[in-house]
């Protein structure tokens, strides 16, 4: 005599589907749900990593003001105290580049921050900035002598003006500038490390 009807084996075979089924959307359940946190996880890391770069842009910003102030200073006090090195300033008469292969951030702390830079104190951001100036020059000494400085200058000729009858125009005048750049290196949160480059023209 048999143990079940067709009816009663069928019912156990479809109730043997439903949970293999079941264990099938289950899991897929899991790695959706796995997926989704890795999602949120990555957007917050990104979210977070742009605040951070707003937060170094803004401190800077303030170590450049603050490099621009001390190269205006000391240029309008003496014209001929940028043609030397102030390195206790951050400051030097000719241009600094890095090495072939090597990156600015290694540059700085094997070469700039042995020479000398300038720490501003660390802001309510938790950003540390720092700065040095370069005078966009081959050389030190005084700008006039292009064989030994070979600095990057501009001249601006300004339009001639006339009187009302044509005559008597007066003459152009030259104003020469030369350029100056200020590298403000920024360590922030997350030991991260940023850097701004800004040329002066004075």
């Amino acid at each position: 005599m048999k143990s079940g009807t067709p009816n009663t084996m069928r019912r156990g075979k479809e109730q043997g589907v439903v949970l293999i089924v079941t264990l099938i959307m289950l899991v897929a359940m899991t790695l959706a749900g796995i997926a989704l946190i890795r999602s949120v996880h990555t957007t917050t890391l990104i979210s977070g990593n742009l605040a951070l770069q707003q937060s170094a842009l803004a401190s800077g910003t303030a170590g450049t003001e603050a490099a621009v102030t001390w190269l205006t200073t000391l240029a309008q006090s003496s014209g001929t105290a940028l043609d030397a090195n102030i390195l206790s300033q951050g400051y030097s008469a000719q241009r600094r580049i890095p090495p072939a292969n090597t990156s600015w951030d290694a540059y700085w702390t094997s070469t700039l921050a042995t020479q000398g830079v300038v720490t501003l104190p660390t802001d309510t951001a938790g950003n540390t900035v720092q700065y040095v100036i370069d005078r966009m020059c081959s050389g030190a000494g005084p700008v006039t002598e292009v064989s030994t400085a070979g600095c990057a200058t501009s001249v601006v000729v300004p339009p001639l003006t006339t009187s009302s009858k044509g005559a008597n125009a007066s003459n152009a005048r030259l104003s020469s500038y030369v350029f100056y750049r200020i590298i403000a290196r920024i360590q922030g949160p997350r030991s991260t490390a940023s850097f701004i480059e800004t040329i002066v023209a004075l």
